[in-house]
């Protein structure tokens, strides 16, 4: 039995160091945006994580895209 994945939605998650705790380790804050295009190159995800990083107070740590699937059998 063949099993196809379907895209039901791509998400933009990005990680921002917020600053350190007590023992000095980083701080981490994740930011989303939902319902990007699923058909978006990543280099474009990436470029628009890049600009919005330029708005934030805190450094850019991590960019994710993150796929969502549905998985059907093939027919």
């Amino acid at each position: 039995m063949a099993v196809n994945k379907v895209i039901v939605g791509t998400t933009l998650r990005m990680q921002f160091q917020t600053g350190v705790d007590e023992n000095g380790d980083p701080v981490y804050t994740t930011r989303s945006l939902n319902n990007v295009k699923d058909t978006a190159p990543d280099q474009d995800i990436y470029d628009v994580a890049l600009a919005l990083s330029q708005l934030q107070e805190y450094t850019l740590t991590s960019v994710m895209r993150v796929d969502t699937g549905r998985l059907e059998e093939a027919v």
